[in-house]
């Protein structure tokens, strides 16, 4: 264990940016004579580009040394990847860097993620800097992480940064390994560094400029007729210029104008709310939206529907109340289950499947059959060991119309049940029918939509 320094990064020698042909092909061939695992990061321009690309490149390995790589000026990174696609590539939070990586080819096939081993092990800090200092002993100065890596030339302080984040990664990797070993923890973290890797990438939202920050204010849809249009103009402009959409005209200037909704170029430009870089510089862009927007017969509707979702749960107990109480006893439980292994109860099982299988039950209880529900909606084998029993014990509570507080019930009990434990399909409601809270809640949802998505938050 190296003592902490906080100049840690003071005493890094220079590093230098590769940016020609042949000096990347040298370093493929030092990476390849290399042994170990390969470290690997990428640095990205969030909040001041448009694009997620990567404009840095990180590869250390042992024996071969660190590297830096412009992939703007490389491009063709196959070379790289052929020489390393079988060995193992540490990351720290690797779900940030896979998609601007695979955009250039890179594309590993086994990771080990320190960022997330750390949340498994039960670290209360799993940032980069906490996790180095808290089982190697070295502080680092985390002072570039939100920089603008479009930069050129790149400071050479930032470059020492961008180094160290991947030279100490095969060290904190080993010693997480063997923290996670020492807690039985070890297949818990492979199989989340796999599900991690195979992780398909969202869809793209079907009306993303429902997501306006502050939406909540407008009222009526010739108002969300006009940031729906200002919404657009600023994407296309901003993916035009590469910069993010935030820092030519903000939110808040949108939802201004659309609820002001000026009757001319002059109006608007006179409007002190509508604010940012481009806002009086691309004011005829603005104005041409704003008129789109005043003048369309194609009209949003109030509420948003284009993505399916369940309603949030605060609205259950009214909507569905056997869901309702369901989820509250499940959430006690995996909760309480999360506590006992020391993980954080995100992980344990996230909030939306567990949702899901709250608001859509299998018809008949029991460890099995939640298990099966619970893997349909991604659930990882371990996630399922961990939570189908205590879950399908929750919902035995919750259908216990005897009980008040099912959640203050199963935090009582064991909060566990054998596995040939059924509930009959009759208990789950109040009704005759298991299914028919359920479709209740349904139909409500259908007639509904997304409720919150006219306020820009999330509906589940």
């Amino acid at each position: 264990m190296t003592d902490a320094d906080p100049a840690y990064e003071d005493a890094h020698a220079a590093v230098h940016v590769i940016e020609e042909r042949d000096e990347y092909l040298q370093a493929v061939a030092r990476l390849a004579a290399g042994h170990g695992p390969v470290a690997v990061d990428a640095e990205r321009a969030s909040g001041y580009r448009y694009s997620q690309r990567a404009y840095l490149i990180q590869v250390f390995r042992r024996g071969s040394g660190s590297f830096l790589f412009d992939p703007i000026a490389i491009g063709d990174f196959s070379d790289l990847q052929a020489a390393l696609v079988d060995e193992e590539w540490v990351f720290h939070a690797a779900s940030q860097d896979l998609p601007c990586l695979r955009e250039v080819g890179l594309v590993p096939t086994r990771i080990f993620d320190t960022e997330l081993g750390a949340r498994i092990a039960g670290f209360p800090r799993v940032g980069l800097g906490a996790v180095v200092e808290q089982l190697l002993g070295i502080t680092l100065a985390k002072a570039h992480s939100a920089a603008d890596w479009s930069t050129r030339p790149l400071p050479q302080a930032w470059l020492v940064y961008a180094a160290l984040d991947v030279e100490l990664l095969p060290d904190l990797r080993d010693s997480l390994a063997e923290v996670l070993e020492s807690a039985g923890k070890a297949r818990i973290a492979e199989e989340e560094f796999a599900a991690v890797l195979a992780r398909a990438p969202k869809p793209p939202r079907v009306e993303p400029w429902r997501r306006l920050s502050g939406m909540n204010v407008l009222r009526g849809a010739r108002a969300l007729a006009i940031a729906r249009s200002l919404w657009l103009a600023r994407d296309a402009y901003a993916q035009e210029t590469d910069i993010a959409p935030g820092r030519t005209i903000p939110d808040s200037a949108i939802v201004a104008a659309a609820a002001a909704a000026p009757t001319s170029r002059a109006e608007l430009g006179a409007l002190k709310s509508f604010t940012g870089r481009a806002s009086r510089a691309e004011l005829d862009r603005w104005w041409a939206a704003v008129e789109e927007g005043r003048t369309t017969e194609d009209l949003p509707r109030l509420r948003g529907g284009g993505e399916p979702s369940l309603p949030p749960p605060r609205a259950w107990a009214e909507r569905n109340p056997a869901a309702d109480r369901r989820y509250r006893a499940a959430r006690a439980a995996v909760t309480a289950r999360a506590a006992e292994l020391d993980l954080p109860v995100e992980n344990l099982l996230t909030p939306e499947t567990l949702r899901l299988v709250s608001w859509t039950p299998p018809k008949t209880v029991a460890t099995e059959t939640v298990g099966a529900t619970l893997a349909s909606h991604d659930a990882r084998p371990w996630q399922v060991e961990e939570t189908a029993s205590v879950i399908a014990h929750a919902f035995e509570v919750a259908a216990d119309r005897s009980v008040e507080d099912p959640a203050a019930e199963v935090t009582a009990t064991t909060a566990s049940r054998p596995d040939d434990t059924t509930a009959d399909a009759n208990t789950l409601g109040a009704t005759e029918d298991p299914d028919a809270d359920v479709q209740a809640g349904d139909a409500a949802l259908v007639a509904d939509g997304q409720a919150d998505d006219a306020t820009g938050t999330t509906a589940s």
